[in-house]
């Protein structure tokens, strides 16, 4: 993509600011960790990588700020400051999984000044940022296999592009990959209800990668997969369980059954990262509720009288026997899951 999702520069973390896409590409500047916090929680920044990426910098203007204090106040304000980060977005493991190797980190190095830490932190935000990249690359390359026939008309749900990632992305990145190969796909992306990110980000990559694209409203997609027309379906995630149940966009759920229905191959492109053997089902991620505003309006415009209720879970589990393979930087995990799983997170 011709446009950078995040960058560190001169102590402050640059983030291209995802709600103004497609219309203006514009930056948001955070200054603080606070300035980070709300950049997660309000989506100015999204897709569980980047967030992971943005909140382990986050962890470091934290540091930076409390940094002239005593070891003490340093170290108290730093764990407050690291719980505030986790809760912005509780769905998306990648924000807890980077928060918790620096607080390893931090607890390994306590015997050192707060300057030393605070420098220690940094470089660990920079080598998840830049690692990051380099993972969905692989992870491209694993998952360029399953993307079959030669001209495979590819079904994707919202963004997992290089804007939801430091760099690349994970099932966009797959496609963006076998596009690069010549494969001559082509691609339908949902618009993905209620914050369009397949129409604003998805399309916008899409367009400018110059790879075949149409976009559709969400409930095409069940027409299209009945008559034939899906070779192959890729998404993303936010939160894999230890027996492979995944937690991703809302919508997901509902195209892994048409799937299995269809006998259409449904596949999930994350990294190990997101991967949360802590848990051992998907009956235990928690799902992040969002605003009824985000329903009830689009782009600021209202639909919906204000008298009506709204139910607008950001994400829904996809349960591990619907999905085919699960695309990491490591292998493709075929079934059993659970083995696949626990060989991943051991290499």
């Amino acid at each position: 993509m011709k446009h950078e999702t995040m960058e560190f520069k001169d102590g402050k973390l640059r983030l291209i600011d995802q709600r103004k896409l497609p219309g203006e590409i514009d930056y948001y500047v955070a200054e603080n960790y606070r300035d980070v916090e709300f950049a997660i929680s309000d989506m100015v920044v999204r897709g569980a990588p980047a967030i992971g990426a943005t909140g382990a910098y986050g962890v470091y203007l934290a540091a930076e700020e409390f940094k002239d204090e005593s070891k003490e106040e340093f170290m108290k304000k730093l764990k407050e400051a690291n719980q505030e980060l986790a809760k912005a977005r509780p769905t998306a493991v990648n924000l807890t999984w980077a928060i918790k190797n620096i607080e390893k980190l931090i607890e390994k190095n306590k015997s050192l000044s707060t300057e030393r830490i605070t420098e220690i932190i940094f470089k660990v935000a920079e080598k998840i940022a830049k690692e990051d990249v380099e993972i969905n690359k692989k992870m491209a390359h694993n998952g360029n296999t399953v993307v079959v026939p030669q001209g495979a008309r590819i079904l994707t749900h919202c963004n997992t592009g290089a804007l939801a990632t430091v760099g690349y992305g994970t099932a966009l990145g797959v496609i963006r990959e076998a596009h690069r190969r010549g494969k001559n796909i082509k691609v339908y992306a949902d618009e993905t209800r209620p914050r369009l990110q397949g129409a604003r980000l998805t399309a916008f990559e899409l367009v400018e990668e110059n790879i075949p694209a149409t976009l559709i409203v969400d409930s095409v997609a069940a027409t299209l997969i009945r008559d034939g027309e899906i070779d192959l379906i890729l998404v993303g995630a936010d939160r894999i369980a230890g027996n492979g149940d995944t937690a991703n966009k809302i919508g997901t759920y509902m195209l892994s059954e048409l799937a299995k229905t269809h006998d259409v191959p449904f596949y999930v492109v994350a990294p190990t990262s997101t991967i949360d053997t802590d848990i051992e089902t998907g009956d235990e991620i928690e799902i992040e509720e969002r605003a009824r505003e985000e329903v009830s309006h689009i782009q600021g415009v209202q639909i919906a009288p204000d008298e009506i209720d709204v139910y607008n879970p950001a994400f829904d589990v996809t349960p591990a026997e619907n999905i085919t393979g699960i695309v990491t930087e490591k292998r493709v995990i075929e079934k059993p899951f659970v083995q696949g799983i626990k060989e991943v997170k051991n290499i």
